[in-house]
């Protein structure tokens, strides 16, 4: 098996590729739009294409000389708060890339299998009794980004109807870990303490909405339901993924406050506050795990503790 990893040098392409290439047979090539700092351990174990796929014949260019099987497409403008400000950008960036992954596969490899990354921010306001959130919940989408991906996700069950594609869809719920960059929660928190620590800031920590609670799964579990639901999952079948319990952002805070080297004060910042947000969110992943076995392994407090260590070494360079 090959697989192409469409940014495979941003946060979730890199660990999907460490998983692969270690834990499997598979022989990984990826796309790269940007910088390589993520995959620069991996190089000598890569195919990679320099490529900006919002252009037709580029994707179809890759797709010809990387020859997948599997595809799993991650390049994407991944932040609801840059889909804030730009609410266009994020829309054409999103929905303009997968249109040109799909259409050179339906030119080129139509028996290869892809992956349609969409977002549990599909979901919008969430009500107590909607919880915890299936995939037969409405879709209520409260941003630019979170309207990019219902439109991901539906243009994927469009390919697989219309083209008999092989694609299977997921639902990812927050996904943590080490070399998420700042415009997250886990590490806009981590890198202050960590610069904190290293005397490179004031000892205070600025932050938005603590009350509000999220079901976060460590980024090397989530990438290892992408496999298994690529894999094992049913052709046009949609999937949650997610751990199935949430955490506040305050229960963050404290953790990660807890493994500060250095006393640090909270101050709330209005400019961290969302337009909209969701009080609680609570993932329903079982039908992932009813077909293909998925289980999340990795808790809550290791992932922060990881996302902090990865943080001190950023600093430190």
């Amino acid at each position: 098996m090959k697989a192409l990893i469409t940014g495979i040098s941003g946060f979730v392409g890199s660990h999907l590729a460490e998983y692969l290439l270690d834990q499997t047979d598979w022989q990984v090539a990826g796309t790269v739009f940007g910088l390589y700092d993520n995959i620069t351990h991996l190089r000598d174990r890569l195919e990679l294409y320099p490529a900006e796929l919002s252009r037709l014949e580029v994707a179809t260019f890759v797709l010809e000389q990387a020859r997948p099987d599997a595809i799993f497409h991650l390049a994407a403008q991944p932040l609801v708060s840059v889909s804030w400000h730009d609410p266009w950008g994020t829309l054409e960036t999103n929905i303009r890339v997968q249109l040109n992954i799909l259409e050179g596969v339906v030119r080129v490899r139509p028996d290869c299998r892809v992956l349609v990354v969409g977002s549990g921010e599909e979901y919008g306001p969430i009500s107590p009794d909607d919880l915890p959130v299936d995939e037969d919940t409405p879709l209520r989408p409260t941003n630019a980004y979170a309207l990019s991906k219902v439109t991901q996700d539906l243009m994927g069950l469009q390919y697989y109807l219309a083209h008999q594609l092989h694609v299977v869809r997921v639902r990812p719920f927050n996904h943590i870990g080490p070399r998420q960059r700042t415009g997250f929660v886990a590490p806009d928190l981590a890198s202050q303490i960590a610069a904190a620590e290293a005397g490179l800031r004031p000892p205070v920590i600025e932050v938005g909405n603590l009350a509000a609670r999220r079901d976060f799964s460590d980024v090397r579990d989530v990438v290892r339901a992408y496999v298994m639901a690529l894999t094992h999952g049913e052709a046009g079948q949609v999937y949650n993924v997610g751990s199935g319990c949430s955490h506040s952002i305050q229960e963050m805070l404290d953790l990660l406050l807890a493994m500060s080297r250095v006393p640090i004060q909270v101050r709330q910042d209005p400019e961290r506050m969302r337009p909209s947000d969701v009080p609680d969110i609570v993932c329903d992943a079982g039908r992932l795990r009813q077909h293909t076995g998925w289980q999340p392994t990795i808790p809550f407090e290791q992932s922060l503790h990881d996302i902090l260590n990865y943080w001190r070494e950023q600093v430190k360079r």
